[in-house]
């Protein structure tokens, strides 16, 4: 299997009608009709409250889930992808999970591992330099050695980014990344995500792609360029901040409203 290169003429998320059922219950719609085109370098943030199916609609866009009904592409290849011979294809996504989901029974450097052992066949030596230089990024390495459960959940959620950036993707989807966060790590995430978006040193300059969902529009501001909303089983685009911070719709502004978070 080779690497693909990118195509920066091409989208790298191309919806067309298309529906997603939830993950724990196949036979329900969550979103349906979505049209959606995600150009390399674009910086999302899709906003939905509780139960909007903001969480399912990613797994979709990961790759996870088939669509119920429409056409979805990414990098110009039609999704899901689990055949080997399109794997190069498949590894150019990253995902973020809420809250890590990493194996319990592994440490933190070891979760960090998986990719690279699984994906690369690297052994355990062979990967640790470059696991070693993610934990620094991350600022993880005082708990390479413990296992999830030793660690709180903002460290656990960090570990989750850690392991998404192994293979180094050029797209990163995120679930709801600020979810039970404290403001200085909230801050480190979007500081940490505008860096990749801007195209982050450690990843020889080359600009992610990014989508990320939340519950909470206004952190997002002066980070994410482009925004959607989940309601009511639709989606719909808002445009950049300017179009956000003037609409006059109820929801909207409900996930603009100050909770008195500082991020």
């Amino acid at each position: 299997m080779t690497a693909v290169a990118p195509n920066p003429s091409q989208p790298v998320i191309e919806m067309t009608a298309v529906s997603a059922t939830a993950m724990k219950d196949p036979d329900r719609i969550v979103v349906e009709n979505v049209d959606w085109s995600v150009a390399p370098g674009d910086y999302w943030a899709v906003a939905g409250l509780h139960g909007s199916g903001k969480s399912d609609f990613l797994m979709l866009a990961a790759g996870l889930l088939s669509p119920a009904r429409g056409t979805y592409r990414f990098c110009g290849e039609t999704m899901p992808i689990f055949e080997d011979a399109r794997l190069p294809t498949r590894l150019r996504l990253g995902l973020v999970f809420d809250g890590g989901q990493l194996l319990t029974q592994l440490t933190i450097a070891e979760n960090v591992a998986l990719p690279l052992r699984y994906h690369r066949n690297l052994s355990a030596a062979e990967a640790e330099e470059r696991v070693r230089a993610m934990l620094e990024l991350t600022e993880l390495s005082r708990w390479a050695d413990s296992t999830p459960g030793a660690i709180g959940r903002n460290w656990q959620k960090r570990a989750g980014l850690a392991r998404a950036l192994m293979l180094q993707p050029d797209v990163l989807l995120l679930d709801n990344p600020l979810s039970g966060l404290d403001a200085r790590h909230a801050n480190w995430w979007l500081r940490f995500l505008d860096q990749l978006s801007a195209g982050h040193g450690f990843f020889d300059g080359k600009p992610l792609t990014l989508v990320a969902t939340t519950e909470n529009l206004r952190p997002w501001k002066g980070h994410a360029r482009q925004f959607a909303l989940l309601r009511d089983k639709q989606f719909a685009v808002l445009g950049g901040w300017a179009q956000v911070a003037e609409a006059a719709d109820a929801l909207v502004k409900e996930l603009l409203a100050d909770t008195g978070a500082k991020v």
